[in-house]
């Protein structure tokens, strides 16, 4: 056979494989592939996002707190679109024509490919009409939602709230995209990743006339959405409406931890809103309104607020001086009461005395005498300061406690490098900063870092980081949470501090509004000096004294002693806590707790 012949065949033989390869194409498309039957039959293959419920959330006792309700939303993919009656539309869907126009401008600009959302959270009952007279609308389709539906008008603050990602989110991570929903704030934030579930994609077969006509492939190519992880919160949803309800018409915060575990039993921002405010097509209007309050009820003072801690850091100063063996149970200090210098006593009493009668009386002449003694133990002045601030700072005071509910503040405890700013190098002394020795001054504490330093107390020592997650369903929370804090005070030294705390409920003239019958509390008041107007009133406690269960601060803007409000709000709301109800003999101080109104009070003066 000759080379001309060889390279015959071969061609020939090319022809043929192109011819068979050809054929076999158009097999595949005709027999094999069904996308071509839903173009020949004038069908178009659309994708549809299936959404999953968020998790549902539970306080710590079982009752439900937050769950889910449904809502749709109505997509269009413009290139889809033909000639429609869009006042109808308009009409149904209770938008202008001017604005419907808008976002379909919109929609054809982001992509007239990609289908876009044009009306978000359409209600169950618009739905309905809608999905009957869908065929009238082409290029239009509706998507399932769910929104977030609360059971109490309670715990705004802790339980966050769910909004639309923006363009940050988008970038950080691809679950998203455009129009998804993600958590904005508390728990709804912290916990996205459980909430959220994961998304799934249905394929149906739709016609000329925007009908479904079933699913592509029976459903072979279908991915099913996945509901998010169910959580059960450390509230306690009881104590935490009570807690709202005493600070109605105030401004301050509540915060409740179990001291055995770090479990925040409430958590109480007041003034605050019904989280309901902040879902649906209502949101964007409400939380203008919100952000335009001047009480600002967005802002979380139990987290963010930070307030001088005044007395109440009275019995960290103590703790610190019998630690370092400056002063012991056999120090007695002179007090003169309001003559007394350099920082004078708020009133009379009982002098010389020791630790536990000067916890009982608040005495700052004592105080004083007593932080002295721990900055001129040091070398130098600053020595002595920054031995004293790592103790401090061994409370959790000063820096960020770890807490899983989000923009939790650090609160303040100054640094040499701040006074060497301020004063000069070797220029200040115990004298120079001696408003620390009374919690007053350069520090700053947020109400949670004070019912944590209680809890501190409670446990003799030590503490866990407050959280507000119990559970979460099929996982372990964070080891970080069930980790035991070290202070770097001993045990022993914690009995005579809290002998005071005990005799501050129980024998003082305030012990009216804070003595409850048969239990018995530990605490101490705080009044904090205000240079913006009335002084605020402060108050931490646990109870009982032994095997406590409870540790609280409470805080009361402009109220004035910490004994006249937020030592008796607090006193209910542990025998609320623990005896499940107020005794009858305090009934009385509950009605008064209850029926102040100090915004109004405030604002007439």
């Amino acid at each position: 056979m000759d080379t001309f012949s060889k390279r015959g065949y071969l061609i020939i033989g090319i022809f043929v494989l192109t011819g068979i390869i050809f054929i076999a194409g158009l097999f595949r498309l005709q027999v094999l592939d069904p996308t071509y039957k839903v173009f020949a039959t004038n069908n178009v293959l659309r994708e549809i996002v299936q959404y999953p419920a968020r998790g549902l959330i539970y306080d710590r006792n079982g009752n439900l707190l937050v769950h889910n309700k449904p809502a749709y939303d109505l997509l269009v993919t413009p290139r889809e679109v033909a000639e429609f009656d869009t006042t109808y539309l308009c009409n149904l869907l209770e938008i202008t024509l001017d604005d419907f126009k808008g976002r379909l401008d919109a929609a054809r600009e982001y992509s007239r490919y990609k289908p876009s959302i044009i009306v978000k959270q359409i209600s169950p009952e618009t739905y309905a009409v809608l999905q009957e007279r869908l065929y009238r609308f082409r290029g239009f389709h509706t998507q399932s939602r769910t929104l977030r539906e609360y059971k109490y008008p309670a715990a705004a603050h802790v339980l966050g709230y769910v909004g639309e990602v923006n363009q940050s989110d988008l970038k950080e991570d691809s679950y998203y995209s455009q129009g998804d929903y993600i958590g904005v704030s508390g728990i709804e934030k912290t916990y996205e990743k459980w909430l959220r579930g994961e998304k799934g994609i249905k394929k149906f077969l739709v016609d000329v006339h925007n009908r479904i006509q079933g699913s592509f492939l029976n459903g072979e190519e279908d991915t099913h959405a996945t509901v998010g992880n169910n959580l059960t919160t450390s509230i306690d949803i009881e104590l935490q409406l009570y807690a709202e309800k005493l600070m109605e018409n105030k401004i301050g915060s509540v915060v409740a931890i179990e001291p055995s575990t770090g479990e925040i039993l409430a958590l109480v921002s007041a003034p605050s809103y019904h989280p309901g405010m902040l879902v649906g097509r209502v949101r964007g209007a409400n939380y203008s309104r919100l952000l335009a309050d001047t009480l600002k009820p967005l802002f979380n003072r139990a987290l963010q607020a930070e307030y001088p801690p005044g007395s109440t850091f009275k019995m960290l100063n103590t703790l610190i001086a019998l630690q370092e063996g400056t002063i012991n149970l056999h120090t007695r200090f002179s007090c003169d009461g309001p003559e007394s210098r350099p920082i004078r006593c708020t009133h009379y009493h009982v002098s010389p005395l020791g630790v536990v009668d000067a916890i009982r009386e608040s005495c700052n002449p004592f105080l004083w005498n007593t932080f002295r003694s721990i900055i001129n133990h040091g070398e130098t002045a600053a020595d002595g300061f920054n031995h004293w601030k790592e103790y401090v700072e061994s409370f959790g005071l000063g820096s960020r406690l770890g807490t899983d509910l989000v923009n939790e503040n650090n609160g303040n405890v100054p640094s040499e490098d701040y006074y060497n700013r301020y004063y000069g190098a070797g220029r200040w002394n115990a004298l120079t900063v001696r408003s620390l020795s009374i919690g007053q001054g350069e520090l700053g504490i947020t109400p949670l870092q004070l019912a944590n330093y209680s809890a501190a107390i409670a446990n003799r020592g030590y503490y866990y980081v407050p959280h507000a997650v119990k559970n979460i369903e099929g996982e372990v929370i964070s080891n970080r949470y069930r980790t035991k804090v070290e202070t770097a005070i001993s045990p022993e030294h914690f009995e005579p501090i809290i002998d005071g705390m005990q005799m501050v409920v129980e024998n003082t003239n305030a012990s009216v509004f804070m003595r409850i019958p048969g239990l018995t509390m530990c605490g101490k008041t705080g009044t904090v000096q205000n240079p913006h107007g009335k002084d605020h009133a402060a108050f931490m406690a646990f109870a009982p004294r032994e095997n406590p269960q409870i540790a609280i601060s409470v805080y009361v803007e402009n109220s004035g002693y910490g004994s006249t409000f937020a030592a008796p709000i607090a006193s209910l709301l542990v025998e609320k806590y623990l005896n499940r109800e107020i005794a009858e003999s305090r009934t009385w101080v509950e009605t008064r707790m209850l029926e102040m109104d100090l915004l109004n009070r405030n604002q007439s003066r």
